[in-house]
């Protein structure tokens, strides 16, 4: 599989992972302050590393505020949007990314090694967010990567 390919699926699961994580949150109505705020990190991660990658200014997000379920929302539809833009419009994602992360300490990484990173970010938090759901009373909602590929493919084959 070409590298586009591989990252347009990578992103497609990411974006169906966090529709589903929002979905739960809005039908159980959760207000629990750390689970939003853990959502809202990883959502916001997205936008930071888009917006490096770029080369844009820093976006108007913080990287550690717990955002409305709106402000949610709108970060989950416009960073899908915004990341399969990016890779539809990119045919070279191996190379070298020179930045500073947001307290200013410089780096360089490779830029398909930071969409990897950042599919793994999310999924490691959105963990968080399926533990924090059940300690406080909440059904969690699996996004297990190959659960997307069975709905993928069932799909397929309707």
């Amino acid at each position: 599989m070409y590298m586009k390919e591989y990252f347009q699926k990578l992103y497609r699961y990411n974006e169906w992972a966090n529709r589903r994580v929002l979905g739960a949150i809005e039908k159980q109505q959760v207000a629990h302050e750390k689970t939003l705020s853990i959502f809202s990190h990883q959502l916001a991660a997205n936008f930071l590393w888009l917006h490096r990658i770029k080369g844009l200014p820093a976006p108007d997000v913080e990287l550690w505020k717990t955002y409305s379920i709106e402000r949610l929302r709108q970060m989950v539809d416009d960073g899908s949007v915004q990341w399969l833009e990016f890779i539809d419009s990119t045919d070279n994602f191996n190379r070298i990314l020179k930045y500073k992360n947001y307290v200013g300490d410089y780096y360089e990484n490779n830029v398909e090694h930071i969409m990897m990173h950042l599919v793994n970010h999310g999924t490691y938090h959105r963990g968080q967010v399926a533990l924090l759901l059940r300690e406080n009373g909440y059904e969690p909602i699996n996004t297990d990567f190959i659960t997307y590929d069975r709905v993928i493919t069932k799909q397929w084959k309707e």
